[in-house]
């Protein structure tokens, strides 16, 4: 189980685990029902190993309502964590997104999948082992399974694994949401979340087996981002430019709002985060989700220091320092033309809307 890995990882147990309502399950349930009864919705069922880590990838499109975590592929009812961390049934930690197709397609999400997990591993994924954390796609009709088959085979032809893919392409039999606790689990106890997604060695496997075709999809695009973007907007994202100090567009913005990749538009910061650092860039204590940054060693200008880019985007957005105030201790220097500001008011329009809660009193 996650918890014991926890242990071994951290030589004591640092997890505590909340009272338990039922509360979220009962206004999960109503959402999904009214759901339901919305035409415009549907539902795509994956099996990504840990649920907690399914989560996030597929929450930020654009089209996708909700991800909710939970228990599918077998014929036990109403199986329990314990149950299924144990292997006690046939269950697979899974996921269901529930999603409107007239704004994301069924074959976007497949691509999502592919790009979150290790399909040739058939013991587990990463660092949870054991049948429980295997890959599957449920189809729930012919249209799926033959979409799923055929992304499948085209993930096969690009050679990009070079183990076979082992991901089961499995009819959809029934879903079983999981435990309130697991629900969100990365909003709820981000450090804890955090500390084991880092040690789980998901993201060092997704970066370096998309790095590069990341990088080549890009290149495909350079001449489009020429007409999309200013000269300076290009410049700093794309060649590792920087833009002169108090001559920006965002280094002395007060609104309340979020900032997100100019290129992608994948949400990268935060104005509750944003502080005067004196420098003249923009400056924030941390990025408002870490699943959106990547940082990497830059040994240029005859120094070294942590680059931070975009993950989806791979855009160059500036340096990250030990400089910044609490509770973090760092500072995100970040060049503006790297950014988009969205305020506040604009965020649901513009289908952000999952940050208004950062603008609510009371809440951060």
């Amino acid at each position: 189980m996650r918890e014991n890995i926890f242990k071994i990882i951290l030589g004591v147990t640092l997890i505590v685990i909340v009272s338990i309502g039922c509360r979220h399950s009962q206004e999960t349930e109503k959402v999904m029902s009214k759901k339901d009864s919305n035409a415009l919705f549907e539902k795509a069922t994956f099996a990504g190993g840990c649920f907690w880590c399914m989560e996030p990838p597929f929450e930020k499109l654009k089209g996708v309502s909700e991800v909710i975590s939970g228990y599918s592929g077998g014929k036990e009812k109403k199986p329990t964590y314990k149950e299924v961390s144990m292997g006690m049934t046939q269950h697979l930690e899974s996921i269901q997104v529930i999603y409107d197709p007239t704004l994301i397609s069924y074959e976007k999400l497949l691509e999502v999948f592919w790009q979150n997990v290790d399909p040739t591993d058939d013991d587990g994924q990463f660092v949870d082992r054991g049948y429980h954390y295997r890959t599957a796609i449920f189809y729930q009709n012919e249209t799926e399974k033959q979409l799923a088959e055929e992304s499948k085979k085209q993930l096969e032809g690009s050679k990009i694994f070079k183990k076979p893919i082992v991901t089961e392409i499995r009819p959809f039999e029934s879903f079983y949401p999981a435990e309130d606790y697991h629900q969100n689990y990365y909003k709820k106890n981000a450090l804890h979340y955090q500390f084991y997604r880092f040690n789980s060695g998901r993201d060092q496997f997704i970066e370096k087996t998309w790095r590069d075709k990341m990088k080549n999809n890009k290149s495909v695009d350079k001449s489009e981002l020429k007409k999309k973007l200013t000269p300076i907007q290009y410049q700093v994202t794309q060649e590792e430019g920087t833009e002169h100090p108090f001559q920006n567009e965002f280094w002395d913005n007060h609104k309340e709002g979020i900032y997100v990749d100019v290129v992608s538009g994948e949400p990268l910061f935060s104005s509750t985060d944003k502080f005067d650092s004196g420098t003249g860039w923009p400056s924030f204590s941390r990025p408002i989700t870490q699943e959106n940054v990547a940082e990497k060693e830059d040994r240029k200008l005859f120094s070294s220091r942590t680059e931070v880019r975009s993950k989806h985007g791979n855009s160059h957005l500036g340096h990250v320092f030990p400089d910044g105030p609490a509770p973090t201790g760092l500072r995100y220097c970040i060049n503006s033309a790297s950014l988009r500001f969205v305020p506040k008011e604009n965020l649901e329009k513009e289908g952000y809307g999952e940050f208004k809660k950062l603008f609510e009193k009371g809440k951060k």
